[in-house]
């Protein structure tokens, strides 16, 4: 008999743990082919995410520079799943042998929520290693939160140089490090690169010649998705913009902003951007589910968890085998999420209909990456395009890509309304402390006051 929400008998229901792609797009799925009962009562799709949107990650880069509004590159679940249950929570405990989570809420205390189905779609998380300065200095570019901020982050120290004649201190504001040589890391130099040499036109003290961008990766080459020919292309592009492409090369310190090299240099830096891959989510250690060495959900070639029934899971969090490439599993990229949540959805459709599950098969398309405005590199379906062509084909490909007609339209606007508009270059950071100004102006109020009584004292 199937447990429900509350532990009673009942409708099956699916527990879904993760709102990014194959979260969003499984629940998606599951809509549209139990539609009818999902009206009826028969089944019941709960999420749970300590966000209630999906973030369209490719867009990131672009709304760190401003070429998209950060509102457009995140999906409301709710809007989204009308027929789902979605709560913003986090997945502090499960047991899937007893068919239940401890979830833990904004605010009160935990709950314990009761389960049939499971899918394990927690995503993942930056990998950090264990480098004196890194935790304290560094940002990474996951979420939108982080993509605003460094953008704030990135103009704030523009204004630091322009208003000091201190060598020192212009020196530092003026360079930005950014660690990792993959999609993320290369897309984010130069679309960041790309914005502050348009903030530079409306400065007096500050010219694209005193900006200094440094991209260290660890392996000897970068972009190795679109190929060793077309990520030697990449790097000679990004050193003819003035970026300093350090490859076999380490990150070793970077306390107070003193960055240290693995090649002997040491330099001052404002920014430390860290992109250097990515580890499983923490919440799929907080269970009985099967990790590999990696820290990844042990999975098969059926989306289902090794080894447990009416469980599944897919993306960055687990080990899916790779049926193109033999011993190889699915590199963990959006591509290969959004198709394993179709077919994640449908091989729960069929558990529940009692039907025989079919295998996830899929070959890699190619990829794509933005080297800022008018600039790109892609290998789509094994044809090399450079500079214009990629980027229109980056921005065509990820145009059609992004969830739901409403954010196809507002992407497309803001990119519309770019070709005829200046790139807006202000730095918002005070709104990472909204109430400084307030609590300012109430000490200022309080001082009078603390005056009068000591002078009646």
């Amino acid at each position: 008999m199937a447990r429900t929400a509350e532990g009673t008998p009942g409708a099956p229901h699916i527990l879904i743990v993760g709102g990014g792609y194959v979260g969003m797009y499984t629940a998606l799925r599951l809509q549209k082919k139990l539609k009818g009962e999902l009206k009826r009562g028969e089944v019941k799709v709960t999420i749970v995410d300590p966000n209630s949107y999906m973030t369209y990650q490719p867009f990131l880069p672009e709304a760190a520079a401003g070429n998209i509004s950060p509102r457009h590159v995140v999906v409301p679940l709710r809007r989204v799943l009308p027929k789902c249950t979605v709560r913003k929570a986090r997945v502090t405990e499960l047991n899937h042998d007893e068919g239940w989570a401890i979830l833990q809420p904004l605010a009160g205390p935990p709950e314990r929520l009761s389960y049939d189905y499971l899918v394990m779609a927690a995503g993942a998380v930056p990998r950090l290693l264990p480098i004196p300065g890194l935790a304290e200095q560094g940002i990474s570019l996951k979420t939108v939160g982080e993509a605003i901020h460094l953008r704030n982050h990135v103009l704030e120290q523009l204004e630091i140089a322009e208003s000091t004649d201190d060598v020192e201190v212009r020196r530092k504001a003026l360079t930005f490090v950014f660690v990792g040589g993959g999609f993320a890391g290369v897309e984010a130099v130069a679309e960041l690169e790309d914005m502050t040499r348009d903030a530079t036109k409306y400065m007096r003290k500050v010219t694209p010649q005193d900006l200094r961008f440094v991209l260290v990766e660890a392996a000897d080459r970068i972009l190795p998705e679109v190929g060793p020919d077309m990520g030697k292309w990449t790097a000679e592009q990004l050193r003819g913009r003035g970026i300093d492409v350090k490859m076999k090369t380490f990150l070793q310190s970077a306390v107070d902003g003193q960055i240290e090299l693995s090649d002997g240099s040491s330099f001052p830096a404002g920014t430390l951007v860290w992109n250097a891959g990515v580890k499983p989510s923490p919440v799929v250690r907080h269970g009985d589910l099967p990790i590999d060495e990696r820290g990844r959900v042990k999975g098969t070639e059926y989306l289902t968890i090794e080894g447990l029934v009416r469980a599944f899971t897919a993306g960055d969090n687990a080990a899916i085998p790779d049926l193109t490439q033999e011993g190889m599993f699915c590199p963990p990229n959006a591509q290969h999420a959004v198709r394993q949540a179709k077919v994640l959805a449908d091989n729960i459709v069929r558990s529940l209909r009692g039907k025989t599950l079919k295998p996830y098969v899929h070959g890699n398309l190619g990829a794509v990456a933005g080297l800022g405005l008018h600039k790109g590199v892609a290998n789509p379906m094994g044809f090399k395009l450079k500079g214009w062509p990629a980027w229109f084909f980056h921005r065509s490909y990820h145009g059609a890509m992004v969830p739901t007609f409403n954010r196809k339209i507002r992407v497309l606007a803001d990119w519309t309304l770019a070709l005829f508009l200046k790139r807006e270059t202000v730095s918002l950071a005070t709104v990472e402390q909204p109430r400084a100004d307030f609590e300012l102006a109430a000490l200022d109020d309080a001082r009078p006051q603390q005056a009068a009584k000591e002078n009646a004292a």
